[in-house]
């Protein structure tokens, strides 16, 4: 089963593309801060599909919108969920969203774990040599948070 993960953001958008233990592929979509809006989400949505066209997967795990005090930054992060969503949707696929806490947890083994620790967790499972961007890795643990959580249902 080949599952994408996405650690949703308007600055960088962290994707992740797993077929069980092996990582297909992982990267980071920027956008610009001084673009308008509009082009920063038409250009995750276009980079999305391409990763979705690329891999075709089964299903689509998201991280859910932290809110804190920055309700500027929750706005823009909402905003990109939507457009990932919509990706989602053209390409029928199922969408499970997972907490930071959920992730780090499953991951880790603790849902306090900082971004460095997912990091590596990531890429000692995944037996990854080099190092991936925070983003990358935070998205490829959503997809093994999701990968996880679904052979637990299967038992």
């Amino acid at each position: 089963m080949i599952i994408i993960g996405i650690d949703p953001g308007l600055a960088k958008t962290g994707f992740g593309v797993i077929d069980g233990a092996r990582c297909i592929r992982y990267g980071v979509i920027g956008t610009p801060p001084d673009a308008p809006i509009q082009t920063r989400l038409r250009t995750i949505f276009h980079e999305i599909k391409a990763v979705l066209d690329a891999h075709k997967p089964d299903e689509l795990a998201i991280e859910q919108l932290f809110f804190s005090r920055n309700v500027s930054s929750a706005i823009e992060v909402s905003h990109a969920r939507g457009v990932i969503l919509l990706a989602a949707s053209e390409y029928d696929l199922d969408v499970a969203e997972y907490t930071p806490n959920q992730v780090k947890q499953a991951v880790t083994g603790s849902g306090r774990a900082d971004k460095k620790q997912v990091q590596k967790m990531v890429r000692a499972m995944l037996e990854i040599d080099e190092v991936m961007p925070v983003d990358a890795a935070d998205a490829v643990a959503v997809a093994l948070c999701h990968a996880n959580t679904r052979l637990l249902q299967n038992l």
